[in-house]
């Protein structure tokens, strides 16, 4: 009896031992198939998230955290019909890290993959998932392996069932924007129609249009609803517009759309255009049919004279709204479907208000300002912003393609040069076609040239390497620069830095600090130099390591730790480059094909973690010196944690 309990025990400690020792990967995938006709399916991917933690989409921006793909062998009795679709909720928000707008799922995501037979016989289809999921402290980079099997039965883990595939239709496809996302964009655009007020095609229309509603009305009641009438003809008709767009494009495409190179590629061109037109070299006008047509429609009266009224202003005004409405719409495109509605909306209620409230109370076009060159010098400036904001879609195309042609040095050196010239023309030392003779310049001009030069020589320091926080969302990162220290570094080591001469395998990793990211040659020239090994088990996407090396590691004590005591090698668990002889994982049975699974397996096989960031500190006998540690935000702990580590080396 007692041999049976001792025997029982021993099974049920190795069953925990068994079980800890497999990797917790806090997601849980199904499958299943539908059936559609005879010969076609739908392939259904079914993931269960553990509380807090959330996927990543499949159409996250270059750049971003990891996207969700589905990789099929080489079809072999059937094809692929279309791509891949997502079914469940989405949710977006605006990555601070990214600086970019990241889609994911939380508790449950919903895939689907329409495939066509092309024989009657047994068909194989291999599907390879690679994903990324986080929580708030870490970060798992994964794959998953699934074969469904159809015209022959079906394999262990796959049910064919109607009931499934019910249950995903159901499922809302609707994208959740990030509140703070759609009123930036709402207020964004705002902007955008105050501006639009400022040209010369709009500004001088208020007087007219308002003294028109009033002197044409029979009483002031009459002209204030005719004239808010105007206004919210004003609001539909882009509004419209903004639908339309929606509508033809639908949300997928406009954000396949705003990260397109070939479509940032175009909207390069747009803006440079745009620009060019507001500086005044041409002007860009609607065809003269179309404004006669409005403008005879509107002389009906009524409702339908009000509107074609308002139609006549968009058609008239166009030359200098065109552009303005063209830029809000392609940075609403990142905005999903409702992105573009939002927009115009935000820009027609800006561009409609002063109709309404001047109508109301008409004693105050009095305070208005008379128009002049000043209206012009507005769509110059607004040229230059224009022209300004062109440079990051090239410069998005440049990263997406790796061209390294319009590097952090080259972007930051042009805007310089806009911006400069801005300040320049803003003092009155550049004069364009349109502009009127300045006898003097006004106080106000004055003051913004000074604002606009002060940014230009803020800018200056960024080509040696400074981050430019108020501007840190358009330059490419300081990993996308001619040097990473910036234009002209030389290295300020000291005695024991690392920061020059690098031995071989080394490079300037995060933050400057030296690292070498082979764990081997880290060992080596750790025993070399004698020094301890941190081993920074991180992911090139990975965004609570990208927060730790921005908070903690930018710490001046903390970078000398890692640069003068320690020997750092990152090792980046999601680098798909492909190993030279692929393995079969230990610790977990599975195929390593690629260096990034090369990491994530030895991290999890030595030291059963499998989490982002992790850090371990390591002698040159590859012991442990203390306590691995994690997402750890507080900068004095870190350094503790580091001198305690230091202090057990040196006791060795």
């Amino acid at each position: 009896m007692k041999k049976r309990l001792i025997s029982l025990l021993l099974f049920s400690v190795a069953l925990i031992f068994t079980a800890s020792a497999q990797p917790v990967d806090h997601v849980s995938w199904k499958y299943s198939t539908e059936k559609i006709s005879d010969t076609e399916y739908n392939l259904i991917f079914h993931a269960t998230l553990d509380a807090h933690w959330h996927l990543y989409s499949t159409d996250i921006p270059e750049g971003g955290p990891v996207a969700t793909s589905f990789t099929f062998e080489k079809p072999s009795g059937y094809e692929l019909v279309g791509e891949i679709q997502q079914l469940s909720k989405v949710h977006k928000m605006f990555d601070e890290t990214f600086k970019m707008d990241i889609t994911y799922f939380e508790g449950e995501a919903v895939f689907s993959q329409k495939i066509k037979l092309t024989t009657t016989d047994k068909v194989s289809v291999k599907a390879i998932l690679e994903y990324q999921i986080c929580d708030d402290s870490q970060c798992l980079f994964l794959d998953e392996e699934n074969t469904f099997v159809l015209n022959e039965g079906v394999t262990s883990d796959v049910a064919v069932t109607t009931a499934a595939a019910t249950e995903v239709k159901e499922v809302s496809t609707d994208v959740e924007e990030g509140k703070m996302s759609l009123w930036v964009m709402f207020w964004f655009a705002f902007v955008g129609g105050l501006l639009a007020l400022l040209t010369p095609c709009v500004f001088p229309m208020i007087p007219m249009t308002v003294s028109f509603f009033t002197k044409q009305s029979k009483n002031k009641a009459e002209g204030i609803r005719n004239a808010i009438l105007y206004g919210l003809s004003i609001i539909v008709i882009y509004v419209i517009l903004g639908t339309a767009v929606a509508a033809i494009f639908g949300a997928d495409s406009l954000n396949a759309l705003s990260t397109n190179p070939w479509f940032n590629l175009f909207f390069f061109v747009l803006l440079v255009v745009f620009a060019v037109s507001f500086m005044g070299a041409f002007e860009i006008m609607m065809p003269s049919s179309w404004v006669n047509f409005a403008d005879k429609k509107s002389d009906k009266g009524g409702l339908i004279g009000i509107f074609f009224m308002a139609f006549t202003l968009a058609l008239v005004s166009f030359s200098c709204t065109g552009p303005i409405v063209g830029s809000l719409l392609v940075q609403a495109a990142t905005g999903g479907f409702t992105g573009p509605i939002i927009g115009m909306f935000g820009f027609s209620l800006a561009l409609a208000l002063p109709f309404a409230l001047f109508a109301a109370f008409p004693g105050f076009l009095n305070s208005l300002p008379k128009s002049g060159g000043w209206l012009n010098s507005v769509k110059v400036v607004l040229g230059f912003l224009e022209l300004a904001f062109a440079f990051k879609f090239l410069s998005n195309t440049d990263m997406v393609w790796d061209l390294h042609v319009f590097e952090r040095e080259t972007f930051i050196a042009i805007w310089i040069a806009i911006f400069g010239a801005l300040g320049l023309y803003l003092l009155g030392k550049i004069r364009l076609p349109h502009d009127s003779p300045m006898e003097y310049l006004p106080v106000s001009r004055l003051m913004l040239g000074l604002t606009v030069i002060a940014f230009t020589i803020y800018m200056i320091p960024g080509l040696w390497g400074a981050p430019l926080n108020l501007i840190s969302a358009f330059p490419p990162g300081s990993d996308y620069a001619e040097s990473p220290n910036g234009v002209g570094y030389k290295g300020t080591g000291t005695a024991g830095s690392h920061s020059f001469n690098l031995p071989e395998g080394m490079h300037p990793g995060p933050q400057g600090i030296p690292a070498f990211e082979d764990y081997d040659k880290a060992l080596a020239y750790a025993k070399k130099v004698n020094k301890p090994l941190i081993l920074d088990f991180t992911g090139k996407a990975c965004v609570n390591c990208r927060k730790m090396e921005n908070m903690v590691w930018s710490d001046q004590t903390v970078k000398g730790f890692l640069t003068n005591d320690f020997i750092l090698v990152s090792l980046y668990v999601d680098l798909r480059k492909d190993l030279d002889v692929p393995y079969i994982s230990k610790a977990t049975g599975k195929k390593i094909k690629t260096v990034g699974q090369k990491w994530a397996d030895f991290q999890f096989e030595r030291f059963k973690q499998q989490g982002q960031p992790y850090y371990v500190l390591l002698d040159v006998n590859e012991k442990e010196l203390n306590e691995p540690s994690s997402y750890n935000s507080d900068i004095e702990d870190y350094k503790e944690w580091l001198k305690e580590g230091l202090e057990n080396f040196k006791n060795r």
